[in-house]
């Protein structure tokens, strides 16, 4: 059809305002909450973690730049297990928001193996040298500084996130 088309594949995203049903924020939810944190299987599946502002530099990058009829596939090539996040989250917490609910001593007691889901993937990851070498983009943020952005985020925004749970939405297993 001749159309202009330029196709763009992303890693997980995370960030500010993502809904809760996502590991991030549903991790970070229910530690501040006090709750359970599930964890599916033995947490080691692997996934590559994308901080949302960063992909949007990419989509702008691919947009000005991008040749049509290409892909590109964006990534921060920072592969991190679920279990690791969790920690790191639970780890940021200590220091963010050292008052914790009552009954909790450390964030990373509320860790809670759970059944996994049936065909749930060990691992995603993009390859994203293409972008790197064709466009020279690349990410700004490291890992553990956009999850500490963000762990801030929900920190200083419950009122956004309390909306969400007033609505109806439970905090459970079944959502992550």
């Amino acid at each position: 059809y001749r159309l202009p088309v330029i196709i763009s594949r992303s890693s997980n995203n995370f960030g500010p305002y993502q809904f809760p049903e996502k590991l991030i924020p549903h991790t970070i939810l229910c530690a501040i909450r006090g709750n359970g944190i599930p964890i599916y299987g033995d947490g080691m599946q692997i996934r590559d973690w994308l901080f949302v502002d960063d992909h949007a530099s990419a989509l702008v990058k691919i947009f000005s730049d991008g040749v049509v009829g290409h892909s590109y596939n964006v990534s921060a090539s920072s592969e991190q297990t679920n279990i690791d996040v969790v920690n790191t989250i639970c780890d940021l917490l200590e220091e963010l928001a050292p008052a914790k609910p009552s009954g909790v001593s450390r964030y990373r007691d509320l860790i809670e193996f759970v059944s996994d889901r049936p065909g749930h993937d060990r691992r995603y990851a993009l390859d994203a040298s293409k972008i790197e070498r064709e466009l020279g983009w690349r990410p700004k943020q490291s890992f553990r500084n956009s999850l500490c952005t963000t762990v801030k985020w929900y920190l200083e925004n419950n009122e956004w996130w309390e909306g969400i749970l007033r609505s109806g939405y439970k905090l459970n297993q079944d959502n992550i």
